[in-house]
């Protein structure tokens, strides 16, 4: 072996035993994350829509905020004890793609074109015609508060709590509330007890234009954990949440950042 080669090699020995040694003496504290946020529900999700966090950017909960301020409901609703929220993350409300909404609430439940007498305006093919909204301001307000009390749920359901099968839990959104014809929600057939038959309870959504309800009949919510190497928390059989168990102060915080059906299930 070449002179310069044995030099090469015992360089190399000597810097892997110091990065060894460097590596052993090391002294690692396991440090948990901790899931509270140490303020309520309400102040959590202004400080994360409006970046009024000192050194903050972060607007994720801004249309949602916008919808809280658009239909009324009163934010004393976001600062009550013993309940659990479901924060929309702007990808649940509006997704845009080179200019065009492409996804979310306002993409999934279009309002329904008019015509100056307030009938739908019907298409060549007997549907009605729709348009995807850019604002909340483009569905009636008491529709947008509706949807945001189907969001907030009576008790407090957290891992803790919730297993495999499914727990269903009441919402503030009263029993019999409707969406009426101002969108397409409206024309959703929603049932209070899941299909007999295979697949019909769960990400199926059956549109009719006579029948439909839009919100769950006895305004109820179904959560679920998942039982795969993720474990995430599951609403309504349909969508899964992006961060769930954020622990405020006056109860549980679950994000999901895909539209949020606020019925169990739908079925013919």
């Amino acid at each position: 072996m070449e002179k310069k080669n044995i030099i090469y090699l015992v360089v190399l020995l000597v810097a892997f035993t110091g990065c060894y040694k460097r590596q052993k003496d090391f002294d690692y504290v396991k440090t948990p994350l901790d899931p509270h946020v140490y303020k309520t529900a309400k102040d959590y999700l202004i400080a994360r829509a409006d970046s009024a966090t000192p050194g903050r950017v972060d607007t994720i909960f801004r249309w949602m905020k916008k919808a809280i301020e658009y239909s009324g409901i009163d934010w004393a609703e976001y600062e009550k004890p013993g309940r659990t929220y479901i924060f929309l993350h702007n990808s649940a409300i509006k997704v845009v793609t080179s200019g065009k909404v492409t996804g979310g609430f306002f993409f999934d439940y279009p309002v329904i074109a008019k015509d100056s007498s307030g009938n739908p305006i019907i298409k060549a093919d007997g549907s009605d015609s729709v348009r995807i909204p850019q604002t909340w301001n483009e569905y009636p307000q008491q529709f947008v508060k509706n949807y945001l009390l189907s969001l907030i749920v009576e008790g407090e359901y957290t891992f803790e709590n919730l297993g495999v099968p499914n727990t269903t839990a009441k919402t503030l959104l009263p029993a019999g509330t409707v969406a009426g014809n101002d969108s397409k929600l409206g024309y959703v057939v929603t049932k209070s007890e899941p299909s007999s038959e295979a697949g019909g309870n769960g990400s199926t959504i059956f549109f009719d234009k006579a029948n439909g309800k839009g919100f769950d009949p006895e305004g109820k919510m179904n959560f679920r954990i998942i039982n795969n190497s993720n474990s995430p928390l599951r609403i309504n059989d349909k969508i899964d949440a992006r961060t769930a168990g954020i622990l405020a102060t006056n109860g549980p915080i679950h994000v999901l950042d895909k539209t949020v059906h606020p019925f169990r299930y739908s079925y013919p």
